[in-house]
């Protein structure tokens, strides 16, 4: 109905109301129409109301339409728009409203346009192009047509409001997880699946992405549940989907099912498929470590009861091949105290240095001491017994400190004859080569126990070396304790040179 080429007798147009009014064809009055077209000039709120038009065919028969006109005021104009443009391309396209473009075709009238309130000059055709779009072109853009009835001047207008969306850049969809193809899971657990998909930069418009298993939609299948996200990271932009599937209870069944993650993007779409995998029980790990850690702590415990008895069985082969390079005569300087000492005591100490130490440690195992009392020279005086003390213990590779309870400084402070004098130089001499020169070591032994005041009677110097290294104690009573293997001697043999000392003539002193 709205050809105004219709003849105007065969169309009536009239408006309804408390009585019904009749619109005229003469172009003089305001409201007036041309065939199917009701044109109303310079509009007011009165012609609001219901309008009907009736049609009557050359054939005889009648048709009624009708029609409802809603005038608003001019204060409306803001909210009264033909649609908003919402669009992020670089350039964007304004189109005239149509019924403006009709009516300007109709009456060859001329197109101007306004941004809010402001004339965009230059701008007279049916469509008005915003370039370089930005956030400040954001406005209400309004086409006015100008043009001439019955010679006078008319306006027709229709508004639309552009949105500038941030720009998008579409990408390929690309799968971000999984990245894998397979997914280790707990039969009876709860466990989720991601499937991500980045579209590219506020890229918001199709980009999606869903579980499929075994070919169907998962959220439409019991057991599983299936939440989709879409998310734009800051200040990057780049755009996310994501659907997280829960499978709430993991069954054999899903370790034999194929789950696929489908994308799509603007451009395409892609998928993968990921399996789930039976997770290995860590109770074999759990023993498998258990075993090695109590194997590790057996054989430090070996190791560490052993150590004396590995390292006497291997040094020979890790030590110079000649057997005294340093040419000294002694593997060890034995010394001991023999005054102020009970007779059990001193039985005991005579048989260990005349009998027991001589046997093994001479005998079996082919080192050589000096013993004080046993290798001294008879009859020399007491500065010849001097010299000899001083050039013996030079000669010795280790000083032998025999220590039993009374043992002490007390023989060097009240010495009671020559002999004794010469046996506490002894001490001083081999004490000062071990402390001061660090000539050579020190092998302590101790003979029974020292009773309460502990070492508390022996010189600072011996009772340094003490704190350093515990006395080894002679085994009371033990019948292998005489043996070369025992325990005693093989921590004896442990402190003593790696490989003895080659005998000399006595007259090379």
């Amino acid at each position: 109905m709205d050809d105004p080429n219709l003849p105007d007798e065969n169309i009536t147009w009239f408006k309804k109301g408390s009585e019904v009014m009749n619109i005229t064809t003469d172009e003089t009055h305001r409201i007036h129409y041309h065939g199917g077209a009701l044109l109303f000039l310079n509009i007011s709120t009165d012609d609001a109301g219901y309008y009907s038009a009736r049609h009557i065919e050359p054939s005889g028969e009648c048709f009624y339409y009708h029609l409802k006109i809603e005038v608003f005021s001019e204060t409306s104009r803001e909210n009264l728009t033909y649609g908003a443009i919402r669009n992020s391309a670089q350039n964007i396209n304004i189109p005239c409203p149509q019924p403006v473009k009709d009516t300007c075709k109709t009456f060859n009238g001329n197109f101007t346009w306004f941004k809010g309130k402001n004339l965009k000059p230059s701008e007279h055709r049916e469509s008005l192009w915003v370039t370089d779009a930005k956030k400040d072109d954001e406005d209400i853009y309004t086409c006015i047509c100008t043009w001439t009835h019955n010679h006078k001047l008319y306006n027709s207008s229709g508004s639309r409001r552009l949105f500038v969306l941030k720009r998008a850049i579409f990408r390929n969809a690309t799968i971000v997880s999984p990245t894998s193809k397979e997914q280790l899971a707990d039969e009876g657990s709860s466990m989720k699946l991601n499937c991500t998909v980045h579209c590219g930069i506020n890229a918001e418009r199709d980009c999606e992405a869903t579980w499929w298993v075994n070919g169907k939609p998962a959220k439409q299948m019991d057991g599983y549940n299936e939440n989709s996200t879409l998310d734009i990271e800051d200040p990057s932009k780049r755009t996310f989907s994501t659907a997280i599937l829960t499978i709430q209870r993991v069954s054999a069944e899903d370790f034999q099912k194929k789950f696929q993650c489908k994308v799509s993007g603007f451009y395409t779409a892609n998928s993968a498929t990921l399996t789930l995998k039976q997770r290995e029980s860590i109770i074999p790990l759990i023993v498998s470590g258990m075993c090695v850690f109590v194997i590790a702590v057996f054989a430090a415990l070996l190791v560490k009861y052993f150590a004396i008895d590995l390292a006497l069985l291997f040094r020979p082969y890790f030590s110079p091949g000649k057997c005294n390079e340093d040419m000294k005569m002694y593997d060890a300087y034995v010394v001991y105290q023999t005054q102020s000492l009970d007779k059990e005591t001193e039985d005991k100490l005579s048989n260990f240095v005349t009998k027991t130490l001589p046997s093994v440690l001479e005998e079996k195992c082919g080192y050589r001491l000096f013993i004080q009392g046993r290798d001294d020279i008879p009859g020399e005086g007491p500065s010849d017994r001097v010299e000899l003390v001083e050039s013996c213990i030079k000669q010795s590779r280790r000083l032998m400190v025999i220590l039993t309870p009374g043992s002490g400084p007390e023989m060097m402070e009240n010495p009671t004859s020559d002999q004794t004098s010469a046996i506490g130089f002894d001490w001083q001499v081999g004490l000062h080569h071990a402390l001061v020169q660090r000539e050579m070591s020190v092998i302590l032994i101790q003979l029974g126990e020292m009773g309460p005041q502990g070492y508390s009677h022996l010189p600072p110097g011996l009772q340094h070396l003490i704190r350093q290294s515990a006395p080894i104690r002679w085994p009371k009573g033990s019948r292998a304790a005489s043996k070369c293997s025992s325990r005693f001697w093989k921590r004896v043999r442990y402190l003593m040179p790696v490989r003895p000392a080659r005998k000399r003539d006595s007259s090379a002193i």
